[in-house]
């Protein structure tokens, strides 16, 4: 007697983040949040694997600070007085923050070259959790080289007039805005080929306008042209923040503009306008290089 083959059912195929999403918005919600926890311990465990890639994060603020402050400080003279290392700090946490961020331009990139993300599009997972997975481990990067600036200011003799409650506002304003800027430099990772352009595009954009601020000179001795672009430079906002909510030395708001008068009102309204504008260009643009 011959035994009769049954046909078997197909085996359903596995989820994956180009299929509707399930369940109702709490379920939802969940998923996406467990999401964005699962990246974001997986780019923290590829930083711990490769403690180079924090170099920016942690040896940059000791370079820099030390530099500015003991080289560039030792001939500065600031307007209205104080010392310049008062001054410097408030500078060298925004400045060190800006160029932090355009680690993420170079992580999205090397996860798109690498095939990466496509291995990602075969799970069940939301598309924007990329996103905010790389964008949260850089703020928590961020927060670190915030710290590391700060502690070296205090060994090198700074202090903040405020204390503490001072020195978490200052850094929150401008952990805020690097993380705003984190998704400026996501839209330039997913718009260029490879992690080298993205570091080198990143680098041209973000080194001037880090310089072209009031993060180590007050602008009142800069030419007329470079001295309006700087007051309005919002990352000068972001450093008279800081030196405001750390009771430091801040001759910029001896400037009679509206963003040297109100830099955290700038900061903010800042850090949200690039927000509002980068995240939806952004997983605009993970949709585009993602979609066959």
């Amino acid at each position: 007697m011959t035994a009769t083959a049954v046909p078997t059912r197909p085996a359903a195929l596995a989820p994956s983040w180009d299929d509707e999403p399930t369940g109702g918005p709490t379920t939802r919600a969940r998923e996406w949040c467990s999401d964005v926890a699962v990246l974001t311990w997986r780019n923290l465990i590829h930083v711990r694997r490769e403690p180079a890639q924090l170099s920016d994060a942690t040896v940059q603020p000791i370079l820099f600070t030390v530099l500015f402050v003991y080289i560039f400080g030792s001939a500065m003279v600031l307007p209205g007085g104080g010392t310049y290392k008062a001054f410097a700090i408030g500078g060298l946490v925004t400045m060190n923050l800006t160029t932090a961020s355009m680690g993420t331009a170079v992580g999205l990139s090397s996860d798109l070259s690498t095939g990466v993300i496509n291995r990602f599009r075969t799970l069940p997972m939301s598309r924007s959790a990329i996103l905010a997975g790389r964008t949260i481990s850089d703020l928590l990067a961020a927060t670190l080289c915030a710290s590391i600036v700060l502690l070296t200011g205090l060994v090198i003799g700074w202090r903040p007039d405020h204390g503490i409650t001072g020195v978490v506002g200052g850094v929150a304003v401008a952990v805020l805005f690097a993380y705003a800027l984190s998704w400026f430099t996501a839209c330039i990772g997913l718009l260029v080929s490879d992690p080298e352009s993205a570091q080198a595009v990143g680098l041209v954009i973000l080194f001037p306008l880090a310089f072209l601020s009031s993060c180590f000179v007050p602008t009142q001795g800069l030419p007329s042209v470079l001295r309006t672009i700087a007051d309005w430079n919002p990352i000068s906002a972001v450093a008279g923040s800081c030196r405001e909510i750390f009771g430091n030395p801040n001759p910029a708001g001896a400037v009679d503009i509206w963003p040297a008068q109100h830099p955290m009102a700038m900061a903010l309204l800042s850090s949200l306008a690039i927000l509002a504008v980068c995240v939806p260009v952004a997983s605009h643009l993970l949709q585009k290089r993602t979609t066959d």
